[in-house]
């Protein structure tokens, strides 16, 4: 039996290459945000969405306008929204 398995045969998470957890019911949403510049806007988000209950993984892509966040379960678009606000900038919109 792999280390990810529970003794009744389900998965809950698995470890991946990096040595990372992942959990089994995760979702990731990459959101469009307006208003990024640079590396300081990176920080801020990482940090105030990574801040938020039930979120395993921000990624900041200041070039594309993109955040990507990965929640252990469904992620909650108004308050990653609203945390983006408060941060100074906007989601217009998730992409696809």
């Amino acid at each position: 039996m792999s280390d990810c398995c529970t003794p009744d045969g389900s998965c809950s998470t698995s470890t991946a290459q990096n040595g990372t957890t992942v959990v089994a019911d995760s979702h990731t949403v990459v959101y469009e945000v307006a208003g990024m510049t640079c590396g300081h806007c990176e920080s801020t988000l990482t940090k105030a969405i990574g801040d938020l209950d039930g979120v395993l993984s921000v990624d900041v892509d200041v070039a594309a306008g993109r955040v990507g966040v990965t929640t252990g379960g469904e992620p909650d678009g108004a308050e990653i929204a609203k945390v983006v606000a408060d941060a100074g900038y906007e989601v217009t919109g998730r992409a696809v």
